[in-house]
């Protein structure tokens, strides 16, 4: 027998049998007495732009993995450290000494001032001569 060829059916001994009653219930069965029914499709198809968009990914990710090392040219890194100039080394050690100077303040080394009001607010009595004059 060929891979196109159809088996042959198989006798009338070898099919299954149906209960009597059973066999009477669908020989009298009416497709009009069934009810109409609306199908709903529960399975959603992706869209043109979502297999558009998988295909591009796949073809980033088959291009990524299969990409040839040996199209890439050499090249020589110089790694260049600018060093910094006099100014800028004069004024970091400026705000160095600044701030080494706040932090090691010693407070004992000031002396004792006492401090004079020059400008004297008002007393009780002259803010009332004020207004009423």
């Amino acid at each position: 027998m060929s891979s196109c060829e159809m088996p042959p059916p198989p006798a009338l001994k070898d099919l299954p049998r149906v209960a009597g009653d059973l066999k009477g219930e669908l020989e009298g069965f009416k497709t009009s007495s069934l009810k109409n029914a609306d199908t709903q499709e529960k399975i959603v198809l992706p869209s043109a732009e979502d297999v558009a968009a998988e295909k591009t990914e796949k073809a980033l990710i088959e291009g990524i993995e299969h990409f040839d090392q040996t199209k890439l040219k050499h090249t020589e890194t110089q790694e260049r450290n600018v060093l910094p100039d006099k100014e800028v080394i004069q004024q970091e050690k400026g705000k160095q000494q600044l701030i080494s100077g706040i932090e090691n303040f010693d407070s004992s080394k000031l002396k004792h001032a006492e401090t004079c009001e020059k400008n004297p607010l008002p007393t009780k009595e002259i803010i009332d001569q004020e207004k009423s004059a």
